[in-house]
């Protein structure tokens, strides 16, 4: 039976190919969105792929992943380093919960040294450009299967 992930993704990454492509790459986000519907297909997963730029949008999403979903895969964008509100969302999910960021945070600003997110998560993957996103998928699957 396949198991169903949700990635979401926060504030800004609407502009992944066009917001400064040195730090983010030239991918964009519906193409992200293929990349990682392909990656579902090889794990066997069912994915919902949810962007938005409203931080009680994405606490609404993982609140309905608490009855939907076997797993999170997180890019909160800036809310990472602001967001006690989705700390506390992802705090009531049981499942494995998969923090990434594309860029390395800890080669950045200061202020984005600090993670609210990743005390509930499972795992935290940053760094990798959008394989961070295809490394979170594989992961997720192994802790899973485990």
């Amino acid at each position: 039976m396949e198991k169903k992930i949700y990635i979401l993704n926060g504030p800004n990454l609407n502009f992944l190919g066009k917001r400064e492509p040195e730090k983010y790459g030239t991918t964009t986000i519906k193409e992200l969105e293929v990349l990682c519907q392909n990656q579902c297909k090889k794990n066997i997963l069912n994915l919902l792929f949810f962007q938005s730029n409203f931080e009680g949008d994405l606490i609404e999403k993982i609140h309905q992943a608490r009855d939907n979903a076997s797993g999170i895969i997180i890019n909160a964008g800036a809310l990472t380093h602001t967001s006690i509100a989705i700390l506390d969302a992802l705090s009531m999910f049981d499942g494995p919960k998969i923090e990434i960021h594309i860029t390395n945070v800890y080669a950045r600003e200061p202020f984005r040294h600090k993670s609210y997110i990743s005390p509930v998560s499972t795992g935290i993957i940053a760094g990798l450009g959008i394989n961070s996103y295809l490394l979170a998928i594989d992961a997720i699957k192994k802790i899973l299967d485990d």
